[in-house]
Parts: structure tokens; sequence; C-alpha cells
């Protein structure tokens, strides 16, 4: 089983924004992502950290992810609990309903931003440098 956090945000809404991914691998192993978006909303950073990250996932050949992220509304989205309104997230919603159907098991949760500190200091990380780091 693949362990992931996520994390996107934006310092204005749209600002500077970025991603950060941790990956928990079995035998403790951790990867960090973090990522420069440039000018987007937060709800795009969430959506890219997840679709991102779940990529990541796939690319490992991992069939079993656990995903937490401290955005309600992306993992009630996910889950079918509220519609996705925005038009600007529905590609990048269609794109990680697709990625999630290569896994066996899924699931996501969400989990309060104290849950999520290492994350969102990867995303904090890559608005401070503006640059694609640690991929």
């Amino acid at each position: 089983m693949l362990i992931i956090h996520t994390d996107g945000g934006s310092r204005g809404n749209p600002g500077k924004a970025g991603i950060g991914i941790l990956i928990e691998k079995d035998g403790g192993e951790k990867e960090q992502i973090y990522k420069y978006l440039g000018i987007t909303t937060n709800n795009v950073a969430e959506y890219t950290a997840l679709k991102t990250a779940l990529l990541r996932a796939a690319e490992l050949g991992e069939k079993d992810v656990s995903v937490f992220m401290d955005s309600e509304l992306v993992v009630k989205q996910i889950k079918g609990e509220y519609k996705v309104r925005n038009d600007g997230l529905r590609p990048l919603y269609n794109d990680v309903k697709d990625i999630i159907k290569k896994f066996d098991r899924f699931e996501i949760r969400h989990v309060m931003r104290n849950d999520n500190k290492e994350a969102d200091k990867l995303a904090n990380k890559a608005m401070d440098a503006e640059c694609d780091c640690g991929i």
C-alpha cells in the first residue's frame, strides 16, 4: 500500500501557487515532490497535487493507494458527494477519475491541516523557490 499526503496552495486566489506531495512507500521509505505552478487558484493547485501524486503512484506500479488531503472540496468531489461546478476544475477532475481506474484499491480521506503539515511545507517550499524541485 502506498500512503500519499498532498497539498496545493496559492498566495492570493489566484496567486503564486505550488504543490507538495509526500509518498510513503512500504518499508517506510518516503519520497517528496514539490513544484511551483505559476499563477493559479488554490483549488487548481489542490487538484494538480492529487493528479501529480496519482501519476507517480501509477509510475511506481502501485495498485493500492490511500490519499490524505486537507481540501474538503476535492475529497468530496472525488467521492461524488459534491458536484464539480467550476468549468476550470472539470478537466482536472476527469483526469484524476481516469487515473484512479488504474488502481485495484483507492481511498481518499479529508484530514485537518494539522495532519497534513509535511505536504503543506513542501507546497510552501515550492512557492518560496518558484521552481520545479524534488521531482
